[in-house]
């Protein structure tokens, strides 16, 4: 295909990501039911290309800006899993798994209360305290003594809870499980499956 063909196509693409209407903003703390967040496989192509054109720097900066973390906002996070290894089509499932676990409140451990700016405040159940981080991954996943074949322990050798606190750590622990599984069972979801959790559905 000649050059300034390929040239047209990619600059109608690119000005079609731009012009589209943006995504369902994210809740205020305790608006939604979290199972039912505003997010997931993305629905058109300029849905798609708001997260990795409006949410990720230029190629001309040398810094990514600091997140600002807050209950119920997720803005920050497509930025970072894309960095940390997530394909662009991953990225509003993602955002509704981080909203739906956390809040997008990368700091938090199984059971915490958080404040609206993500500030641990206290803890309110004691059964599940090894769920860690953004995407609450679950002890069985690193320690290596509830699990000889914990993926994340063995393939980055992360077999304690707090690097797991770390918002782009999680992302990427997050990345290893969901490609374990996709290899194992064909769906990469399964660690965030609801169904799976409370065994509820049909």
């Amino acid at each position: 295909m000649p050059f300034i063909i390929k040239t047209v196509i990619a600059f109608a693409l690119f000005t079609i990501g731009f012009s589209g209407n943006v995504l369902l903003q994210e809740p205020p703390l305790g608006a939604v039911d979290p199972v039912t967040a505003p997010y997931g496989p993305y629905q058109s192509f300029t849905a798609q290309q708001k997260d990795i054109y409006l949410y990720v720097a230029p190629s001309t900066t040398t810094t990514v800006p600091e997140p600002v973390y807050r209950h119920g906002e997720c803005d920050w996070l497509p930025a970072m899993a894309l960095r940390a290894g997530w394909r662009i089509e991953h990225l509003g499932k993602l955002k509704q798994i981080g909203l739906r676990e956390t809040g997008c409140c990368f700091n938090r451990r199984g059971g915490d209360s958080v404040s609206a700016d993500c500030r641990i405040t206290g803890v309110t159940e004691w059964n599940h305290r090894s769920d860690t981080g953004l995407l609450q991954i679950n002890g069985v996943n690193f320690d290596l003594k509830r699990n000889p074949y914990a993926p994340i322990c063995l393939q980055m050798g992360i077999c304690t809870q707090e690097p797991l606190l770390d918002a782009f750590t999680n992302l990427k622990a997050g990345l290893v499980l969901f490609n374990y599984w996709q290899r194992v069972a064909g769906n990469g979801w399964i660690p965030w499956d609801i169904c799976n959790r409370t065994k509820s559905c049909e």
